[in-house]
């Protein structure tokens, strides 16, 4: 091990601090502090859930077991036997026109998707 020099250290503490409050959480405060100076009543209300990734009820709601004990099938008929991004494209304006594909809309709509007729 000849040719290494003297291994050092960095022993320098490191310090880790909150971080401070927002200027809007500041306000809040400042306002929240004043009316208990002026005697007014505050309410306080602890979230639970603050912080979290969790819903605000954490129960099952009504709707929820409503579609859980739902059983019928909610399956929209394939009518044209077209991709949903085909679809999507003739609907946002960027599809290039097929006659064939316009033909089937035209029929699963009954309406007129071409010229004045």
């Amino acid at each position: 091990m000849a040719g290494i020099g003297p291994i050092s250290q960095d022993w320098e503490p490191v310090v880790i601090r909150k971080k401070a409050p927002t200027a809007a959480a500041r306000k809040d405060e400042k306002a929240v502090n004043a009316a208990r100076r002026a005697g007014a009543e505050i309410e306080t209300i602890k979230k639970s859930n603050s912080g979290t990734n969790k819903s605000a009820s954490s129960s099952t709601s009504l709707n929820t077991r409503k579609l859980d004990e739902d059983t019928e099938n909610l399956i929209h008929e394939k009518m044209i036997n077209e991709k949903p991004q085909v679809i999507q494209e003739y609907e946002s304006g960027k599809a290039i026109p097929n006659q064939q594909i316009i033909t089937k809309l035209e029929r699963a709509l009954s309406a007129k998707l071409r010229g004045k007729k």
